[in-house]
């Protein structure tokens, strides 16, 4: 290993502390010295095809020549300016262009500055909804093993105890209800029912088809619908946190896309600005930003980050978007689409695998395997993948796909094809 190497991996274990890691049980982290389109690169020279985008937000590759430009061009106009009192035409101009994109009932941005913030934003617009109009709500509704971000109103909505188990005693209350699959609808809208009827249930956040920290887990569409009506129908709001599934991960611009009924909040970030700059988004439909809407000061939003409408982030969305709307990014979104479903085929051949699913670019899968989310087999398995140039990050026994939408198809089929070596060993 070259002294280079060593000294960043010694310097960093000496004053760095790294999210979702046990210290005491990593020996060293490795340095990344480049990355560029679908690869990676240390700083030994070698290279690793980006399987997961860099958790979903490099979806144009990296180092993207037109997001550069974009950011370049913008930061020698103006990089940074207070949100709260001023305004500028990047921020403008990407409200234009992602209002477009959105729902239709979807009508007023609030900018933030990650996938937590901005369901952290959805949530207190749920509450504070409720609040303003002289409600007294107070309660949120939420899936099983939904994951919304690592702060706390997040944190509280989200169902993963690995990543909540110490801040559990502080959380907002929360009832949760199980994700439909087309067998347990009914079932699921009676315990609805029940909880409406003894609980002040202020909003319903969820994950919209597809649960990403979960370990890509997919559930019915016609069951989300049929909790989403009862929920409007009973004046709960409705959250669609699409930070993970949002700009084409789908196969569609959003996954509330593939839904007749949609959200009257949003959360955005990841893709949106195309992991060059960090930037997140949550919109609202009109009626709950006139909730908002007085004379009365305190019933404003008095919500704000440092970075709310970063003119940078701003010029990398509105690139991103572009991008997005490309008819060569849809062909290769398609593409991808149908690589992978063509290896689906395959695994399903497979013993020891189990539940195979695709949707739009995504593909998962488990191992028949007992393994825990973060151990010492998972961590074979990741190291495995890494030895063999292909970065992926096993949740579990729970391998997933999710390349960026640039990943030429025989960087995606040598992403297939160490799976299918993976497969051999550890099973």
């Amino acid at each position: 290993m070259k002294k280079r190497t060593l000294a960043l991996m010694q310097e960093d274990k000496k004053n760095i502390w790294h999210p979702l890691t046990q210290h005491k049980l990593v020996e060293g982290l490795l340095p990344v010295k480049k990355a560029k389109a679908e690869r990676l690169y240390d700083t030994e020279g070698r290279s690793y095809i980006d399987g997961i985008a860099s958790w979903y937000t490099s979806m144009f590759g990296h180092c993207h020549p037109k997001i550069i430009d974009a950011v370049t061009d913008q930061m020698k106009e103006l990089d940074q300016i207070v949100f709260s009192g001023f305004t500028h035409e990047p921020a403008v101009k990407l409200s234009q262009e992602l209002l477009e994109i959105l729902p239709d009932v979807q009508t007023k941005l609030f900018f933030n500055d990650n996938g937590s913030t901005a369901t952290e934003v959805g949530i207190k617009m749920a509450l504070q909804y409720h609040s303003n109009r002289g409600k007294d709500k107070d309660v949120l509704l939420a899936f099983e093993d939904g994951f919304h971000g690592d702060t706390l109103g997040a944190m509280s909505a989200s169902g993963l105890s690995v990543y909540n188990g110490a801040f559990e005693k502080h959380f907002l209350e929360v009832k949760r209800i199980p994700k439909p699959n087309g067998n347990n609808n009914k079932v699921i809208i009676e315990q609805l029912e029940k909880l409406i009827a003894e609980h002040r249930i202020a909003g319903f956040i969820y994950e919209p088809l597809v649960q990403g920290a979960a370990g890509m887990k997919f559930y019915n569409a016609e069951g989300l619908e049929m909790i989403l009506q009862t929920c409007k129908e009973n004046g709960i709001i409705c959250i669609a946190d699409e930070v993970m599934t949002g700009f084409g991960k789908t196969g569609k611009l959003f996954a509330s896309d593939h839904l007749s009924i949609q959200p009257d909040i949003m959360c955005m970030s990841k893709a949106l600005s195309a992991g060059m700059v960090p930037m997140g988004v949550t919109s609202c439909s009109d009626r709950i930003y006139q909730a908002f809407y007085a004379d009365e000061i305190e019933k404003g939003l008095f919500h704000g980050h440092t970075y709310t409408g970063n003119p940078l982030a701003c010029a990398a969305a509105l690139a991103s978007i572009d991008l997005l709307r490309s008819r060569r990014i849809q062909q290769n979104i398609t593409k991808i689409e149908q690589l992978n479903k063509d290896f689906a085929k395959k695994l399903e051949k497979k013993k020891n695998v189990i539940n195979v699913r695709t949707m739009g670019v995504i593909l998962a899968f488990e191992l028949d395997v007992e393994m825990a989310r973060y151990g010492s087999l998972r961590n074979e398995l990741y190291q495995f993948f890494m030895d063999k140039g292909v970065f992926l990050r096993p949740l579990g026994n729970t391998i997933y796909v999710l390349p960026p939408f640039i990943i030429k198809g025989r960087n995606l089929q040598r992403i297939h094809k160490v799976i299918l070596q993976c497969i051999k060993k550890f099973t």
